[in-house]
């Protein structure tokens, strides 16, 4: 065997045996917005608000196990059918991630990267809030692990209706 082919067995091996890699490279906003359409009038009312959360999450390959993933966080509160305030967030990572099965770094990617990515969203938000003149306002825990087992099905479930049935003739 060549030295050379002897150095690529050698990386190889060294890789396979390294297990899993999992680091973040950069946390950082992407985006953000803050909007209070009805003020100041909205301020006369009693602050008994509405909340509506919309949580979306996509990803983007860089390079060789490097990933973009991005947790956008939409909060809109209304009082007496009116807006209050619309908050909105792109909260941004760069992760290095290797070393995954497929449906390992699927999960890493749609659940793990987001949940990292929640608390400094959750700040952001908060801090716009409070910018706003509104009374302190703090997003619950979001339990992404669920949020993404209950993608993966509802894509199983998709997928099983979309697969024709089989006809059988005797």
């Amino acid at each position: 065997m060549s030295d050379e082919n002897q150095n690529e067995v050698t990386e190889a091996t060294q890789e396979e045996q390294a297990g899993p890699q999992f680091a973040i490279q950069r946390v950082y906003t992407k985006d953000v917005s803050f909007e209070t359409p009805n003020s100041p009038a909205i301020f006369q009312s009693d602050w008994k608000p509405e909340i509506k959360l919309d949580l979306d999450t996509r990803s983007n390959k860089l390079a060789e196990n490097t990933f973009e993933v991005v947790l956008a966080v939409t909060v809109t509160a209304t009082v007496e059918g009116q807006t209050a305030f619309l908050a909105e967030v792109q909260q941004a990572g760069i992760f290095t991630i290797g070393n995954l099965p497929e449906q390992q770094l699927a999960h890493t990617i749609g659940a793990f990267c987001p949940t990292t990515l929640f608390p400094y969203a959750r700040e952001t938000i908060a801090s716009l809030v409070n910018r706003g003149s509104f009374p302190q306002f703090n997003l619950s825990p979001v339990n992404f692990e669920a949020l993404f087992a209950s993608y993966v099905q509802q894509r199983a479930a998709e997928a099983q209706a979309n697969v024709p049935e089989s006809t059988e003739t005797h």
